[in-house]
């Protein structure tokens, strides 16, 4: 099975240069750090997969989360929070509970940043 890369689509490579493209300016490196940072941790990591696997403009209640963790309610709020400060979810409290969802586009850079391009192969 050949191996392929990834295929970034609608993705300027001028506005949005990859991992190999060009150094980093320092203003990107801060932005770029704090979303991977945030998804750094396993908990965080899987919270972001739960709420953007609803899809544009899905929801998630957070009553919904809590559960598939062995984590006190306060310490998955706290994750959700980094996630929030990362840009990378947002809220809405209804009643008791808060809905999150996952912000459109916003893994679009990091992805498109850890994308590598090869040069050509020879086939033999």
């Amino acid at each position: 099975m050949p191996k392929q890369g990834l295929v970034v689509i609608g993705q300027d490579a001028a506005c949005c240069p990859g991992l190999s493209a060009a150094p980093l300016d320092e203003d990107r490196a801060a932005g770029l750090g704090k979303v991977f940072k945030a998804l750094g941790d396993p908990v965080r990591l899987r919270l972001m997969s739960m709420i953007a696997s609803r899809g544009a403009g899905g929801e998630v209640c957070v009553c919904e989360l809590t559960p598939a963790f062995e984590l006190s309610q306060s310490t998955i709020s706290h994750h959700l929070k980094l996630l929030r400060e990362a840009g990378l979810v947002d809220c809405e409290r209804r009643g008791t509970w808060v809905h999150y969802r996952a912000l459109p586009g916003v893994l679009d850079e990091p992805a498109a940043f850890l994308t590598t391009t090869r040069p050509a192969e020879a086939t033999a």
